[in-house]
């Protein structure tokens, strides 16, 4: 599946796109309709330890889903952004299969 990175402030490193695209490709096994979709890395300036922000956003037939997630890393919060995709798509999905 095709994804567009954009990092605010700073330059991503390649292992972090391989990472987070290797996570978003395995939904495709929960809802294979995905077109494509759009990633974006934050870090925020302020004192807490969770300033790093991935917000992930998958473009599907009729909409799209969202998920924005605030963690220690970026690692961590692409997992539980991917994570919560998963359960949207998964109730997107079982939503179809009742009609």
């Amino acid at each position: 599946m095709k994804l567009q990175f954009h990092s605010l402030h700073f330059d991503v490193d390649q292992k972090l796109v391989d990472f987070i695209q290797k996570k978003v490709d395995k939904l495709e096994t929960f809802y294979d309709r995905i077109i494509d979709g759009e990633v974006i890395l934050k870090v925020e300036k302020d004192e807490s330890r969770d300033n790093k922000i991935v917000e992930i956003k998958l473009n599907i037939p009729g909409g799209q889903v969202f998920s924005k997630e605030q963690a220690k890393s970026f690692e961590a919060g692409a997992d539980e952004a991917v994570e919560a995709l998963r359960r949207q798509l998964k109730k997107k999905k079982e939503k179809m299969l009742a009609h």
